[in-house]
């Protein structure tokens, strides 16, 4: 499957339009938000944010091989593709025993996950909502732009647009049979309201020096609670049985993974905060581990945990990301 992956991309890859921005060679989640800025500051202030219930499993068989038919004319790849689409799914269920369905083969519906051609087969279905919008003349009467990651899609309009552009989304989402995740979906209405997106948070915001307002993004409360909890669980006194040296590079893989995803707009205190975090429950561990009864900060000060154990500190992390300037 992985070999049909590789002849297939190029071939789907030259079709995709660029409001598409998952699993596609030379794009990412963080160029998808940085477009959203862009259309944000360039008057696309109401924004329509909808999310897919199961964009994987609601596809029809059938018209997503008509879309692949259409470039692809070797009847006997059409049939491996159908082939793969049918195959037995093993799931587990909440007593972690392990079954085989055949849901798909009956339903004639979904993509099976883990299949590395999975997510081009649905870029390849989404596509189809990004061409009716722009062949219906949505993009200019509404003023729209869509920015679309996977199940995640968001509709930038000029103001007073988002509730036509609502009803026309899920008029085409219908009749493509995706369902639209109704707790997940909203109307935002900038600069009064905000909204989040792939972990990240647009909306008005002000200056830490000038105290001046401007529309932006930075992580989100939801994405830094997360990271919060795991310094948490990693920190814990049940795990003082680790190595010292060994908790400090589990810190610093998941400090640094965080900090590569967050590496766009305004950053500096979600980094702060989590600075911060990590230190106190850092020094809270080191004393449990080695059962010492002075304030953490005596016993451990900043110098110890950055410079002698090589503790991450986010905000001397330097990145280059030249695709946020395209």
């Amino acid at each position: 499957m992985t070999a049909a992956m590789l002849g297939l991309e190029p071939v789907f890859e030259a079709d995709l339009p660029s409001e598409q921005y998952a699993y596609r060679p030379g794009r990412n989640a963080q160029q998808a938000v940085v477009k959203v800025e862009e259309m944000l500051f360039h008057s696309h202030p109401d924004v329509f944010d909808a999310d897919l219930s199961d964009c994987f499993g609601s596809v029809p068989h059938a018209e997503l091989l008509k879309s692949v038919a259409r470039r692809v004319v070797d009847w006997r790849v059409l049939h491996l593709i159908k082939q793969w689409l049918e195959c037995p799914v093993e799931e587990t269920d909440g007593r972690g025993r392990k079954r085989r369905t055949t849901v798909a083969k009956h339903s004639r519906c979904s993509i099976p996950q883990g299949l590395p051609l999975s997510p081009l087969l649905a870029n390849l279905y989404m596509r189809r909502f990004v061409l009716a919008w722009k062949q219906r003349g949505l993009e200019q009467s509404f003023g729209s732009r869509i920015v679309n990651y996977a199940d995640d899609l968001v509709i930038l309009c000029k103001r007073g647009k988002a509730d036509e552009a609502q009803l026309k989304m899920r008029e085409i989402m219908g009749q493509l049979k995706h369902t639209v995740n109704e707790g997940k979906t909203r109307i935002c209405k900038l600069p009064a309201e905000r909204f989040d997106f792939l972990g990240f948070t647009f909306g008005q915001m002000y200056s830490m020096r000038t105290g001046q307002a401007r529309l932006g993004y930075r992580p989100s409360k939801r994405s830094i609670r997360y990271m919060v909890r795991k310094i948490h669980a990693l920190t814990a006194e049940a795990m003082v049985w680790q190595e010292t040296t060994t908790l400090v590079g589990k810190l610093n893989r998941m400090l640094r993974g965080w900090a590569n995803y967050f590496q766009v707009g305004s950053v500096s205190r979600a980094y702060r905060a989590l600075d911060s975090y990590t230190m106190l429950r850092l020094r809270r561990w080191l004393r449990n581990k080695h059962k010492v009864r002075r304030s953490g900060g005596t016993a451990y000060p900043d110098v110890y945990l950055y410079e002698t154990l090589g503790l991450v500190r986010l905000t001397c992390l330097k990145h280059n990301v030249p695709w946020a300037k395209v």
